[in-house]
This record gives C-alpha cells, structure tokens and sequence, in this order.
C-alpha cells in the first residue's frame, strides 16, 4: 500500500472534507491532510509543508477556486490542483481547466475522485521523471562538450553525428565542418582496413579498447592518438552506432622515442667500453719502468 497522501483541502465546509478524504480511503489511498479557507491560511500551508495535492472547492465565502489556483500557480508547484463543486457550468470548469488546474470533479459525482487523483499524480510524476532525466542528459551533454578529450559520435556508416569542442581542438575541424561527414577523413591513406575492421567490431558489440594509431588533422599533419571506441545500442540492444573518445598521445609518443634513444646510445657506449683494448694490461709499473740515474762522479 502507498504511504500517506498529503492533502492541502481548500475547503469552507469541514462535512465536505471529510467526504472527500473517506472517498480517497475507499479508492486505496491514505489521506493525511489539512484543510484551509482563506488566501493567507492557503498561503501559510503552502509555505510550511509539501503537499502531493491540493483538492480546492470553487466556490467559499472568503475565498475561491479561481484565486487559489492563482496563489498556487504563482509558485510555480508542480503538483495536481483539482477543483471540486456542487453546481458550476461546463464553460466554468473549461476556464479553470484552460487557467491551469489539472481536473475538475462535481461533488455530486465523486466516483470520479479517485480515478482522476491517480491519473494526475501519475502524470505529475512522469512531468518529475521527465524532468530528471532531461536534466541528467543536459548535464552530461556539457561534460561531453567541454571533455578535453574529442568525443565523437558516428552512425553504423561512419556517419558524423556529433563532434565536441574537444575534437575540434585536436583535430582543427569545426562541428558544422564535420557532423554529416565521414570520419573516413581523418584516417591516412596508407591505412584503408582500419576502419572496416574497427566497425565489424562495432557491429558485434564489441569494444576497441586503447587502439594507439595516426589521425590527419585538417591542415594535414599527422597526429598520434589512443582511441576508444564503444557500440551505441537504443533502447531494444540493437547497435546503431559508435562513439570514440580519442587523445592526443604525440607528446608522450615523442617521451617514449627519446628514452628509447637514449638507451640505445647507452647500450652503444657501454659495449664499447666491453669490447675495447684492456686499460693497462701488460704495461709495466712505475716504478719497474723507472731508469735509475748513476751517482755523480767524485771530484778529483
């Protein structure tokens, strides 16, 4: 069973409201509510507590439907306003209808409570959902935009979908030059089977993990860059596309090359020390080598 459903009741007669709540009793719900009957007493609910929704009788002596859908609309709640009376006109309800509240039930009639309650609390959680889910999908559409990797979305065809400002860094060409071309125009000539390769991999659902290879830019140097490359799949598990994350490792391809060098010139240096003449070897010591002078002759 739901938990308790919270209730502001706008309501000048305190009968009616207790029929209101037995009738959402009756339909499953467990109504915990408040009831008030003026602007300032509707004020002061809205401002204290949250409510799942508000039940407003049309016509009160100190204060109406009308002017308590526009307190409600003021503050911009996204919960259901549902109007209840004993004896409107259809070209009434269709004005409050048309001014925002969500249903309208006769109080001559409240088979139709229930039935209207559960679908515009289902619809104003779906409006929640939905706004959640849009607001998850911006916030990661900015990480993707200002990644400084370049983040690249392709159709089954290579197709450019979409082209973030960090491949327009890396590789020189704007997203206006770039979405609904091939990604074919990247790859050197000298490499015609990559790309078929990568893309059966795609189709079977597979990753490209840490590919390192060479990518033109547009004003044709070449660039090095470690890709990774995932399968898009829609919401039935069908691979309909690819997005690549791809970064710049020039720099350190460079890093790499240079210690390579270096340990190759010292690999050189000390096997020619190895190979070389013996330092010394056979040479005669200081002293063996030393020639003795004679002692000076005596004086006649």
């Amino acid at each position: 069973m739901p938990g308790p459903l919270r209730i502001l009741m706008v309501e000048d007669s305190a009968n009616d409201t207790l029929l209101l709540a037995a009738e959402l009793k009756r339909g499953g719900y467990d109504p915990v509510f408040e009831r008030v009957e003026t602007a300032a007493s509707m004020q002061a609910a809205l401002e204290v507590h949250e409510w799942d929704l508000i039940i407003c009788d049309y016509s009160m002596p100190h204060f109406s439907g009308p002017k308590a859908l526009a307190l409600y609309l003021q503050r911009a709640l996204d919960i259901p306003f549902i109007s209840v009376s004993g004896a409107v006109g259809e070209e009434t309800v269709a004005e409050l209808i048309k001014a925002g509240a969500h249903d309208y039930v006769m109080k001559s009639n409240l088979a139709r409570l229930v039935p209207a309650v559960k679908r515009e609390l289902r619809a104003a959680q779906e409006r929640r959902d939905r706004r959640q889910t849009e607001a998850a999908s911006a916030y990661l559409a900015s990480i993707v935009q200002f990644c400084d990797d370049a983040i690249i979305g392709k159709t089954l065809d290579g197709t450019v979908v979409s082209w973030n400002t960090g491949a327009e860094r890396l590789y020189g060409y704007s997203a206006a030059e770039m979405i609904g071309r091939s990604i074919s125009v990247l790859v050197p000539s000298h490499r015609p089977a990559e790309l078929p390769e990568i893309y059966d991999a795609i189709r079977r659902g597979e990753a490209v993990d840490g590919l390192d290879t060479v990518r033109i830019r547009k004003d044709g140097t070449p660039i090095e860059v470690s890709l990774t490359i995932s399968p898009i799949k829609d919401a039935g598990g069908r691979v309909v596309g690819a997005s690549t994350v791809a970064r710049d490792i020039t720099r350190h391809k460079q890093e790499d090359n240079e210690r390579l060098s270096l340990i190759q010139d010292l690999t050189a240096a000390l096997a020619h020390v190895h190979l070389g003449p013996a330092s010394g070897a056979g040479a005669p010591s200081h002293s063996e080598s030393e020639v003795r002078q004679p002692f000076p002759a005596r004086a006649a």
